[in-house]
């Protein structure tokens, strides 16, 4: 029984554990504190006295965790932060029964083997869970903290960021083992030989994408304008200051960040000259973002919902404008930003909106993915995403799949300007390009805007929330079809079918405890009588 001061103790203990893994994303990018951050955490669940203080050890550490990753949407969110990481932390408590179960006392080769599979499997399952959009979305992945290793970028193109989270908290669960228990220390060390040699496998036999010529695409950042009425015409304009000075330059495509126009181009038709006009002086279509209320009509809403909104709602969209005004190529935000762009069960959660700057108004959801045209360059298509969108890997794949070329994905962090979320944020590009197998353009506000090869790599000097600039990137174009792109989450798939064999195996020997003794079928010995 542990005394009260002692409970203490390991409860704090435990939200810092937690918490240490953020350390490994950016800004600090201490990409190797990665394989050693989640050390002491397990080392504290693996000698939890009970399951229940097991469980009650892995919520705070998960807790800790997503405040810590997320520390920059205080601000924001302020106080219901701490509910979200209250929610969220549940999902690490079967992870840390997981822990204390194969690695708790002194485990025999039998669970010391299980263990490098099924504790990693159940990390998976707390990330898998919380990659939800209605649960924050994949923000802070254990895999994406490895955004600048190549070897880790390979590995990516092979299994996604799934896999590279897989290998991670194996090498974290190898190193408890050499702590921890001096017994298990050749399969420890077999099995984290084993997480080398399968990247090196990947690094050598994975084929790598094929160089299939260029694009020179211009990002365009504006900077910080002062907040007031009239900051979206002060932003639009300083856009259009710096677009000018590509005129002359050789670009395929100028691409905006997000929100960066302010009024629908349908009911403000000299915006959509002003940027018509901008394409013509530069020789190349515009992608910008607007971020405004759409007007009734037709394409104002879906169907079925348009009935019931007084005007068309208010979108995010992607829209290509060229000489002669927009193409009509435009793709509206799926997936919106809690609490930011929408509020998850208003009626319950509206009062979010008095604790923050949660969003007054739901904005409105598109249909589907988009793939864009580039004029000009006949065959060349690429893919628009908005925000946090190039968080999540399946859309990118999608995009991928059915044929993009290249992916833009177009943010705004200014509202976290001097935070860790541009640095965050930019980092996803890399994890997406090697996935993928595609450059990956992230062009932002703000800053920090970065462009990625088709195999991760960092493309030209990245944009820094100081910078105001237009920049042109040499972008290599790639062909050739990943692992991942073919094959999708199948680590995810791997993860799930370790884990319910293990369930499985679990309830059969508990049933078979359960069951009575049978009854004897030979007759009793006789006694022999003188």
């Amino acid at each position: 029984m542990l005394s009260k001061r002692t409970r203490c103790w390991r409860a704090a203990a435990a939200a810092a554990a937690g918490a240490l893994a953020c350390l490994a994303f950016p800004a600090p990018a201490l990409w190797w504190f990665a394989y050693v951050a989640l050390v002491p955490w397990m080392l504290l669940l693996r000698t939890a006295p009970t399951g229940r203080r097991a469980a009650l050890e892995g919520w705070l550490g998960g807790a800790g965790f997503i405040v810590a990753v997320h520390h920059w949407l205080w601000p924001s969110l302020h106080v219901f932060l701490l509910l979200v990481a209250a929610l969220l932390g549940l999902l690490w408590i079967p992870w840390a029964l997981l822990v204390r179960e194969f690695l708790g006392g002194v485990p025999d080769p039998g669970r010391v083997t299980a263990a490098l599979f099924l504790v990693p499997a159940g990390w998976l399952m707390s990330e898998l869970a919380r990659s939800w959009q209605g649960l924050g979305g994949p923000w802070g992945l254990l895999g994406a903290s490895q955004w600048q290793v190549a070897p880790a970028l390979r590995l990516a193109s092979a299994g996604g960021v799934w896999l590279v989270s897989l290998l991670v908290v194996a090498v974290n669960c190898g190193l408890v083992l050499l702590i921890a228990v001096p017994g298990a220390r050749v399969p420890a060390v077999a099995g984290m030989a084993g997480c080398a040699v399968l990247t090196g496998v990947v690094w050598l036999w994975v084929p790598r994408p094929e160089v299939s010529g260029t694009l020179r695409v211009a990002v365009v950042q504006p900077g910080l304008v002062a907040d007031g009425p009239d900051s979206t015409d002060l932003r639009f304009a300083a856009g259009e200051r710096l677009t000018r000075t590509l005129a002359g330059q050789p670009v395929d495509l100028v691409v905006w960040g997000e929100s960066s126009v302010g009024a629908d181009l349908a009911a403000r038709p000299d915006l959509a000259r002003r940027l018509a006009s901008l394409s013509a002086e530069v020789g190349a279509p515009l992608l910008v973002n607007v971020d405004a209320r759409r007007p009734p009509g037709p394409d104002a809403a879906p169907a079925a919902t348009a009935a019931a909104l007084p005007d068309g709602g208010i979108y995010k969209s992607s829209v290509l404008v060229g000489p002669h005004g927009p193409t009509g190529d435009r793709y509206d935000k799926m997936r919106l930003v809690p609490f930011g762009e929408y509020i998850p069960a208003r009626s319950l959660l509206g009062w979010a909106t008095s604790v923050g700057k949660a969003a007054g108004e739901d904005r409105r959801r598109g249909e589907g993915p988009v793939l864009m045209h580039l004029p000009g360059r006949p065959g060349v298509r690429f893919g628009p995403l908005v925000c946090f969108e190039s968080a999540f890997p399946d859309m990118s794949r999608r995009l991928t799949r059915d044929g993009a070329a290249l992916l833009i994905a177009q943010s705004a962090t200014s509202s976290f300007q001097h935070s860790w979320a541009p640095a965050q944020h930019a980092s996803l590009a890399a994890v997406r390009a090697a996935e993928d197998g595609r450059p990956v353009v992230h062009a932002t506000l703000t800053g920090i805007s970065e462009v990625h090869g088709p195999s991760g790599e960092r493309i030209g000097p990245a944009l820094a929330t100081s910078a105001r600039a237009a920049q042109v990137y040499e972008v290599p174009l790639a062909r050739g079809t990943t692992l991942y792109v073919r094959f999708g989450d199948w680590p995810v798939g791997a993860a799930l079918a370790l884990l319910a064999a293990y369930c499985t195996l679990e309830g059969t020997r508990s049933l078979g405890l359960r069951k009575p003794a049978p009854e004897p079928t030979t007759p009793p010995a006789r006694t022999a009588r003188g």
